[in-house]
């Protein structure tokens, strides 16, 4: 399973969902989905974007768990 380290980053950076959501111009419903990992894809302009605003690499957005 691959997890979004979205919350852990925001967190980090001491910025809100909200903040990111007007940055990217998505709505709050996306993005939570995207960090619920309900999603099946992420488009990689998304990805871009997530590591621009949250200044990190493809590698701290992701993580893979595997299942125990």
């Amino acid at each position: 399973m691959v997890n979004v380290n979205i919350e852990k980053l925001l967190k980090k950076e001491k910025r809100s969902k909200y903040w990111l959501c007007q940055k990217m111009n998505i709505t709050s419903r996306n993005l939570n989905r995207i960090i619920r990992g309900e999603t099946t894809s992420i488009s990689f302009k998304y990805i871009e974007e997530f590591c621009f605003y949250l200044k990190c690499t493809p590698g701290e957005l992701f993580t893979i768990v595997t299942p125990s």
